[in-house]
């Protein structure tokens, strides 16, 4: 992948990756009422939870200089648009989590991508992942 892919555009891709994955880890919670789900995905989705989440990452030094590079890219992305339950800062800090995840995700670095989940959810997500990980190989055979 192209190394100077626009920032946002990586930030784009990386939100909906992220969510989709922290849904995934809250489905199997067994929470299955729908407004508990949004409660709780708000818990690690939110502007305030990415940008602790990157934070965390990097005063435990667990992100390469690659992925540094990446995050400083999407967070000093000119822009002052922000949500209005948000400062700016928090707000590209969360840009630039998402855009890590958005940068592994189009470079199929999916084992990144789940010691990056890993980290934050703990290790019960490995079991979530090898678990679709074999759903999906037991579909690829079927087919």
């Amino acid at each position: 992948m192209d190394h100077n892919m626009n920032s946002l555009v990586l930030a784009y891709l990386g939100d909906s990756i992220y969510e989709i994955l922290i849904r995934e880890y809250l489905i199997y919670q067994n929470i299955c009422k729908v407004d508990e789900l949004q409660k709780e995905a708000v818990k690690y989705v939110s502007a305030k939870a990415q940008s602790n989440f990157l934070k965390e990452l990097e005063e435990n030094n667990l992100l390469t200089e690659e992925e540094i590079n990446i995050v400083k890219r999407a967070r000093n992305h000119k822009g002052s648009r922000h949500p209005k339950n948000t400062d700016i800062v928090t707000y590209k800090r969360s840009t630039g989590l998402e855009a890590l995840f958005g940068y592994h995700y189009l470079n199929g670095n999916f084992e990144r991508i789940k010691e990056l989940i890993t980290k934050m959810i703990g290790e019960d997500y490995v079991y979530i992942w090898e678990k679709c990980c074999t759903r999906d190989n037991r579909n690829k055979k079927e087919n």
